[in-house]
């Protein structure tokens, strides 16, 4: 466009003024100039486009204003004035501008901006013209004017900084539209938006910029909203330039793309339309420090509140999924992070989200694993809809990491998500129901060795689970529905935790009855305690007040309340204000959280039997809160039951009393057999004080006693064992008309008084033990076990449930369970009777359970008989005058049933075997039956057996180390010295026939390598060599069940050899010099006079030797048992069958097929090294 000619004024060039204004010029004052000029000012703001003849005649003037004594007048209102002026001149001309030089055009627009300055200030006298200025300037659209000189960039800069400058939030609406107006117009109607001025518009969304000028970034954000259409292509240039052409000096905004891109999308989304394919290409850049900061970038663009850029742009959405399985850490951490906000903004994307975390929840890293959990908690603190059952999954998982700050916030997480939706109820029922499992899984981790996890689930019971913060009434309400609710392994560890914490109270009770001690007694206990326990105890020591508020907390008779206050004291009496870290008091505390009764007290318990009351008369919220009354009051029952073990004392009330009397009275026989536990573990005051519940007792426990179930029998006769004074009576009129009506011809009438008779004789054995000695040998044995009435199902079944079995043979297991009670209650062996029992037991173990051996009972009977006499043998050796007389015979064939040919036999053996182990009740030599686990064909069993193993292991090691004492008892108590016993029981396995036979051999090596893989995980003082030394030593005795047995004792030694050469393959630190000469027990083993050296050549340790004695890999359920015919064992072999993990309770443990094998055995060579060498050469050979 061609600028018009510079019109001509009228009059010869004279300027004409106003009417009234006189001429303005340099020589008057500056208050004159302001007076003339708004005259001037006035005029021209009546003028409008129309009013011909005043242009003309005021062009002149129009024409002076714009000369450089008013453009760079030093006088602010005087450039005011004539800003206001040319502003006006620019409307009353348009389209066409006076002024048709392009520098003077320039100057007026850099003159007119640079007055624009004053809208900064609201409150001056002159904000008005100030406003008018711009009103006009927006109005007409003058800058527009600028498009057409060739350096209109600069006006337009410098305007749009001055704008952006000078807002500020005293400024109202209408400053704000009319600079929105005056700046748009320039971007829509102009050719193209330069770098420059859109830095200028940009450099306002930068954080550090919005925060210092908040108007500005509203006006930057109102302006790009509106002129998206025009702008975009300018935006997508520039981030074209920087992202990926890498040009970042375009533009001084370049280091703040990613800040921009963030304010941008969040402005419009409309405006990154080309400029998210960018991002794609970025996120696949090899600079892991760029990924992350784009990965930054878009979890916030995908994750805000209204993003719809998931859905709309799914390329780049995938692309970003793809980042949460980088191979930089801080990248698959953002992205972690990035997953709570999607999940709580956007709940559409969890599907997708839910994969990429499940691989982020098993992550190397540490940190990852973490962030994952907090991820997914807080969305579902915020709505429990937000997460999904997989995704909770994940972190129910984690509860059992490896590392202890993932697994504690997997686990304070669910305790909240618990307490939220559970207990408080917050979204409902159905919220509830979905997370009901979360309670069973924190108690479950109470299992878990480490005593950080059982710290913090015992702290998660008493804040989140059950608050110890709540009013009694409505906490034991929670603990009553919570109990009724849990699973049975949940029950069990809930009741595990009880008795640790009563167990630590008797622990701190005894410390502080040291204390009560003379002072040189009181230390010789402390010298030998850990640094914390000695510091404690120090302080316990010095501070009388403490040990009184110590003793007040761990007293029967105290209450929550005082608990809670007692436990304030202590905390208070140990902290030290200028210490900000305490570890000892950290530790007090965590032992005063531990045993401080913060849940049960009288009135807990008060308050419970009431619920159990209410729950019996069917007025309570059972239903409400998801239990059946009747599961809602035997569990209620058990809780009750539990808590007489450790808090008896809160027990004792006429009231508690009788609502238990009333559960004796019902027909649910669980709740009558815990009521009467109840009474057994809490009512040792009841004779003296409590005459009337006394009275009402005794007649319903005469009748459990003698017509309740067994269960109810058992405890019944405990019962009056432990609370009355006159308990001989008591008994005697139970034991006289039970054992007078004993008749074998009704065996379903038999049980309970057989379970009543071995208590009574079990518990007062001075008073019993010789009138069961007539009834054990004229009516047990005689007329009961040697006698089969009646005919068993011929099914063929090895197993049945509990309500298939005979009652006769029910009565035969409760007769073996009397014989034992009978001994044990005696405790002796003058009389010889624990010889003979323990012969009839070994008997019906050699009949396989028959004992009439007249074929009249079912297998599945059999199974059970066998297992009883097992069982039996195995509880009389916890005797230690019953275990002298076991012969290594009636062990094996103990030991054997381990290996029966019934999936439960074994299974059930097994479970009794472990923890009469664990609980160190067993002598050592029993922990050798493990080792023919290993021929189990159930790779389940072999599982069990070697988790048994392992833990029984550990328990005696750390016995070992917490006892001194126990350094004079190692024989009986180090692991290590079980493969004597170990060694001896696989020479007489009966499987063990055919000393050269490979597959024998191998199977010997199996079971050996069961036990010493386990013994030999670490050589500890030089365990392995001494292990190599006792097997040596073995060598050079003679087997003590068989001395002159020669087959024998070569199977003994060839059972040797083959452990040196596992022991050798296992370690080779087991060729070291051992100072220490291991024990051999001479039951099992007779020392030479001469002994017998073993040399073996070392050349033939060949390659084959050593593969062979790696261990070999076990089949699912691979077929290792081998057919038997041996006393005590049945013919049997398996094969891979549905019928080998049959649980417990299944009716069908189906029999497998029988063959029949050699019984003649090889005829040894002439020389024991004669056999040996044979043996090497077949291992060599195969």
């Amino acid at each position: 466009m061609e600028f018009p000619q510079q019109q001509k004024p009228a009059g010869d060039g004279k300027i004409v003024y106003p009417p009234g204004v006189k001429e303005i010029t340099d020589k008057i004052s500056n208050d004159e100039v302001v007076k003339r000029l708004k005259m001037v000012v006035k005029t021209y703001m009546d003028m409008d486009q129309d009013s011909e003849e005043e242009k003309q005649q005021y062009l002149g003037l129009a024409l002076h204003l714009a000369s450089e004594f008013f453009l760079r007048n030093p006088n602010k209102d005087v450039r005011l004035l004539v800003a206001c002026c040319l502003a006006d001149i620019f409307r009353i001309y348009a389209p066409e501008a006076p002024y048709t030089s392009h520098d003077k055009l320039k100057d007026i627009f850099l003159f007119i901006t640079r007055q624009l300055k004053g809208l900064e200030d609201t409150k001056s006298p002159q904000f008005n013209r100030y406003f008018y200025l711009l009103e006009n300037l927006a109005w007409v659209k003058s800058y527009n004017i600028c498009f057409e000189l060739e350096d209109c960039n600069e006006i337009f800069i410098q305007l749009f900084k001055t704008l952006f400058s000078v807002i500020n939030n005293s400024h109202n609406q209408k400053v704000q539209l009319h600079m929105m107006d005056l700046m748009s117009s320039i971007i829509m109607e102009g050719d193209g938006v330069t770098q420059e001025l859109l830095d200028t518009i940009l450099i306002n969304l930068i954080p550090a910029h919005k925060n210092l000028n908040k108007q500005a970034y509203d006006l930057a954000k109102t302006l790009l909203k509106r002129t998206v259409q025009t702008i975009e292509t300018c935006i997508a240039n520039f981030f074209n330039q920087v992202l990926v052409m890498g040009k970042s000096s375009v533009s001084d905004l370049s280091e703040h793309v990613f800040d921009l891109i963030q304010e941008l999308f969040a402005i419009d989304p409309m405006l990154l339309t080309s400029v998210m394919p960018q991002l794609e290409f970025k996120l696949k850049s090899n600079d892991g420090e760029e990924r992350l900061a784009v990965v930054r970038l878009l979890a916030k663009l995908f994750g805000a509140k209204d993003s719809e850029l998931a859905s709309q742009n799914r390329p780049l959405w995938q692309c970003f999924l793809g980042r949460f399985n980088d191979i930089h850490v801080p990248v698959r951490l953002e992205c972690v992070k990035f997953a709570s906000h999607c999940l709580m903004n956007h709940p559409d994307l969890a599907r997708d989200l839910t994969e990429y975390l499940k691989v982020r929840s098993h992550d190397p890293e540490e940190a990852i694993r973490h962030d994952v959990i907090v991820t997914i908690i807080n969305a579902g603190k915020k709505d429990l809809n937000l997460v999904n059952d997989q995704l909770l999954g994940f972190v129910r998982e984690r509860t059992l990491d490896k590392r202890w700050r993932v697994r504690k916030e997997a686990m304070m997480g669910l305790a909240q998500l618990y307490k939220k939706y559970c207990l408080h109820h917050e979204a409902g029922k159905e919220s509830a129901l979905k997370i009901s499992w979360i309670k069973d899984k924190l108690l479950h981790i109470y299992y878990q060795n480490s005593i950080d996890d059982k710290l913090l689930v015992e702290k998660i019971f008493a804040q989140y689970m059950v608050p110890h913060s709540l009013d009694t009434e409505e906490k034991m309400k929670c603990l009553y529905y919570l109990y009724a609710c849990l699973d049975t392994n949940a029950v069990k560890a809930l009741n595990e935790m009880w008795k640790c914490q009563n167990m630590l109270r008797g622990l701190v009770k005894e410390l502080l009855d040291l204390h009560k001690l003379p002072v040189s007694e009181a230390n010789n206990t402390s010298e030998e305690s850990q640094d914390f326990m000695k510091k404690f105890n120090q302080v316990l020591g010095e501070d009388e007040k403490l040990r009184a508020q110590l003793e007040m907390l761990i007293s029967p008779t105290c209450s929550c309340k005082q608990a809670e206050v007692c436990v304030r004291e202590i905390t208070r009496k140990l902290t030290f204000p200028k210490q900000p870290t305490n570890p000892f008091l950290e530790m007090v505390k965590f032992l005063l959280e531990r045993i401080a009764p913060v849940h049960i007290d009288s009135e807990a318990i008060s308050a419970l039997v009431k619920l159990l009351n209410k729950s019996i008369e069917g007025t309570a919220d059972d239903d409400e809160e998801g239990v059946t009354p009747d599961t809602a009051i035997r569990s209620g029952l058990e809780l009750l039951k539990v808590l007489s073990f450790t808090h008896p004392t809160a027990f004792h009330s006429a009231e508690t009393y009788e609502s238990l009397l009333q559960c004796l009275k019902m027909e649910d026989d669980k709740v009558a057999e815990a009521a009467i536990q109840i009474f057994r573990n809490t009512g040792q005051k009841i004779e003296t004080e409590l005459q009337q519940i006394r009275s009402t007792l005794i007649p319903i426990l005469h009748q459990k006693a003698k017509r309740g179930t067994p269960h109810q029998a058992k405890q019944a006769v405990h019962c009056i064992h432990a609370i009355f004074n006159n308990k001989e009576v008591q008994l005697a009129q139970i034991f006289e008309p039970l054992s007078r009506s004993l008749n074998a011809d009704v065996p379903e009438q038999l049980i309970t008084p057989l379970v009543s008779l071995g208590h009574i004789s079990m518990l007062a054995p001075d008073q019993f033990a010789s009138p069961m000695k007539s009834i054990v040998a004229n009516f047990i044995v005689k007329d009961l076990l040697m006698n089969d009435r009646s005919v068993g199902n011929k099914n063929g079944k090895l197993w049945s449930t509990d309500e298939e079995v005979s009652p006769e043979v029910l009565a035969k297991v409760q007769a073996i369970k009397l014989l034992v009670r009978w001994l044990l209650g005696m405790k002796n062996n003058q009389s010889k009777s624990a010889n003979s029992t323990l012969r009839l037991l070994s008997a019906m173990l050699v009949s396989e359970g028959d004992l009439t051996e007249q074929k009249k009972i079912s297998k599945s009977d059999m199974s059970r008989l066998r297992l009883a006499a097992g069982g039996a043998i195995m509880k009389l050796a916890q005797e230690p005058c019953y275990h002298d007389i076991i012969t290594p015979e009636q062990f094996q064939l103990c030991g054997l049933v381990i290996n029966d040919e019934c999936y439960q036999v074994r299974q059930i053996f097994a479970q009794k075997l472990h923890l009469a182990l664990v609980k160190l009740l067993l002598p050592l030599e029993y922990l050798a039956v493990f080792a023919l686990c290993a021929k189990d064909p159930v790779k389940e069993r072999r599982a069990h057996a070697r988790q048994c193993l392992l833990k029984n292991i550990s328990v005696r090691r750390e016995y070992i180390k917490q006892n001194p004492l126990a350094q004079e008892k190692l024989v009986s108590l180090l692991p290590e010295y079980v493969v004597p016993y170990m060694i001896h029981l696989l020479a007489h396995d009966p499987d063990f026939t055919k000393p050269q036979e490979y597959e024998q051999l191998k199977d010997i090596k199996e079971c050996l390598w069961f036990m010493l893989e386990v013994l030999m995980t670490k050589n500890e003082n030089n365990s392995h060599a001494f292990l190599r030394k006792m097997v040596e030593n073995i060598k050079q005795t003679k087997d003590a069940q068989c001395p002159d047995d020669t087959k024998a004792n070569e199977k003994l030694y060839i059972v040797c050899d083959v452990a040196l050469f596992v022991i050798a393959n296992k370690s080779t630190a087991c060729h070291l010099d051992c100072p220490k000469d291991p024990v051999l027990p001479s039951k099992f083993f007779l020392v030479q006079d001469k002994a017998i050296h073993h040399k073996h050549s070392d050349t033939l340790l060949s390659p084959v030797l050593s593969l062979l004695m790696q261990p070999k890999p076990a089949p699912v359920l691979g077929a290792v048992n081998k057919p038997l015919t041996v006393p005590g064992r049945r013919i049997f072999t398996k094969t891979t069958t549905a019928s080998d993990t049959t649980s417990n309770t299944s009716t069908n443990s189906s029999p497998l097929s029988s063959t029949t094998i050699n019984k003649n055995r090889l005829m040894h060579v002439h020389t024991h090294t004669q056999q040996q060498k044979n043996m090497w050469a077949l291992f060599v050979r195969l």
